[in-house]
């Protein structure tokens, strides 16, 4: 295990060429919960957003291995921008784009179904066409492959040793998944963002074997690190947020290497106004 107090966009530490997965979700663009992190890095529109991010994904493609694979939870935002009203902003097509140019293979994509606390909670006007808004109510989960397949030996015993089942198999690579969301308050009530475990634990067992290395750009409160951990695997976690990786630090009894990267100048534009409605 080791964590990282550091840029996602400059992984410091990480060697070229040296991760096998890579599992995240990042902040969301265009998510008000998020807009203080963005503007602190000098973003404060949804494409400059997407520019911070696109750093990141470069650097991820850096240290990946050839045939290593990207794991990116994001979701969609519907929110009043500065000039165009209320509108959906489309973080999954903007990533699938960004990461494409970077050099990325893309691969089918899933569909993380979060099941609703509220399932009648609908946007608009009730039972009245035509200006209702559809709910979202699934989050993306985007694959990307660095150049061709990954190769292994025959019958190598470290492939053999993380097969899954038929019924996992069937379950998990279908595409369309039924999750749970995790709790989204810390112990402060602070608003996390984190995935439920299911999440990782899926797509390091579907698309990594014992022993590989598994980083977390955006490791926030240790998910994808956890799940990692618990699956034999090596585990690599960067966090730009230093109490963040002070409670990593206490969790997992391993300091974190460092120091924090100097952030991005302050921003020049105001932010769009908050959502209005339900975003995700």
């Amino acid at each position: 295990m080791r964590l990282i107090e550091g840029d996602a966009r400059r992984l410091p530490g990480v060697e070229p060429a040296t991760v096998d997965l890579v599992v995240t979700s990042p902040p969301y663009p265009m998510i008000p919960q998020w807009d203080a992190q963005f503007a602190g890095l000098g973003a404060p529109s949804f494409a400059s957003m997407h520019d911070r991010l696109e750093e990141a994904w470069a650097a991820v493609h850096r240290v990946l291995v050839p045939g290593g694979l990207l794991a990116i939870n994001i979701g969609d935002a519907l929110r009043t921008g500065p000039e165009d009203g209320f509108r959906l902003w489309p973080n999954h097509a903007e990533v699938l784009a960004r990461c494409t140019r970077i050099g990325f293979r893309p691969l089918p994509y899933l569909l993380w179904k979060k099941p609703m606390n509220r399932p009648n909670a609908y946007l608009g006007s009730g039972f009245l066409p035509p200006n209702a808004y559809v709910t979202l109510d699934c989050e993306f989960i985007l694959l990307f492959r660095k150049g061709d397949l990954r190769r292994f030996p025959p019958n190598d015993p470290r492939r053999s040793a993380s097969r899954y089942t038929r019924p996992e198999r069937d379950a998990w690579f279908s595409q369309i998944w039924e999750v749970r969301a995790a709790r989204q308050r810390n112990g402060r009530g602070e608003r996390t963002g984190a995935f439920p475990p299911e999440i990782p634990h899926r797509l390091i067992r579907m698309f990594s074997v014992v022993g590989d290395t598994v980083l977390d750009p955006f490791a926030g409160t240790g998910t994808t690190l956890r799940e990692a951990r618990r699956l034999g695997r090596s585990a690599i976690g960067v966090e730009l947020r230093a109490e963040l990786v002070r409670e990593l630090e206490r969790e997992f009894r391993v300091p974190a290497e460092g120091p924090r990267a100097p952030a991005a100048p302050a921003p020049d534009a105001p932010v769009p106004r908050g959502p209005r409605g339900r975003g995700t």
